[in-house]
């Protein structure tokens, strides 16, 4: 018994009791792992408006905002002008098209702009000063043009169906109120805008640089699945460059009633999200210099 007692005794000290995954690394100190948390963006930055890479950045939010537009509008119009959704991809075909699109065009412009391709989350970024104002502004502008370019190019495409098939524009659906879509676009862009700052954190990076994390995967993942929830309710915006160049385009009373809701909601979200992830996940406020 005694020789039974000594192994055991022997064993405990080489394999001692292992932390529960996921909890070592959060109890690690941010010393450890060398991170600093990097200033605050300035609110205007006047020496962006003298850089070729600020305005490179812009062009690239342009061309990628436009090509999404192009490839999701085309799905849409696909599904809405046949007479049977088996024929078609359907809704699954659709949200997959937006998250796909948002998959690859985030991995192909994250290097050069960030990859925003949406107004929401350029604001939710602003917010937690990830970039100056002037950078948010100019984003946003170049966003909604893209949108309005890629919509229009579509039109040219399907001239005999664009207006029959409703252009692909958002809008609250039949049965449910504006209260209801307002809340769907609030909760979807909370989702998306979220998904975003935990992607891209920095601090997450260093901490857990043994897990590889492929950024644009789950933000377009996040795009796919509220798509998903909310196209039976608003077609889904969680875009207001999407749903402004598709209402523009189109440009029919009924999409310019609900407009409101595909602005107001994803900024509300878009705020929610930074004001979670930097406050309560984060904790930067409580953090002591």
């Amino acid at each position: 018994m005694e020789g039974k007692e000594e192994d055991v005794r022997l064993g405990a000290n080489k394999f001692p009791e292992r932390q529960p995954i996921g909890t070592a690394a959060q109890s690690q100190d941010d010393e450890a792992k060398d991170y600093k948390e990097p200033p605050p963006a300035p609110l205007f930055e006047p020496g962006e408006l003298t850089s070729w890479s600020f305005y490179r950045a812009g062009i690239a939010e342009f061309v990628a905002t436009f090509l999404f537009l192009y490839i999701t509008i085309l799905t849409v119009m696909g599904v809405v002008k046949s007479p049977t959704k088996c024929s078609t991809v359907g809704i699954q075909g659709i949200a997959w098209a937006f998250g796909g699109m948002i998959f690859a065009l985030v991995y192909c412009t994250a290097g050069i702009s960030g990859g925003h391709i949406n107004p929401a989350v350029t604001f939710g970024l602003f917010l937690a000063r990830k970039l100056s104002l002037t950078r948010a502004v100019y984003y946003i502008v170049m966003q909604c043009l893209g949108a309005i370019c890629g919509a229009g190019v579509v039109k040219g495409f399907e001239k005999s169906q664009y207006e029959i098939q409703k252009g692909g524009a958002n809008f609250v659906a039949p049965g449910y109120t504006k209260g209801d879509g307002l809340g769907a676009e609030i909760v979807g862009t909370f989702v998306l805008v979220y998904t975003v700052f935990s992607a891209t954190d920095a601090k997450r990076s260093a901490r857990d640089s043994h897990v590889p994390i492929l950024a644009p995967l789950p933000i377009g993942f996040a795009v796919f699945l509220v798509h998903l929830a909310t196209i039976p309710i608003t077609g889904t915006g969680i875009n207001p460059a999407r749903s402004l160049g598709a209402a523009i385009i189109y440009n029919r009373d009924h999409a310019w009633d609900d407009q409101w809701i595909f602005w107001v909601g994803p900024f509300i979200g878009a705020a929610l999200a930074a004001l979670y992830h930097q406050v309560v996940i984060r904790a930067l406020p409580f953090k002591s210099k």
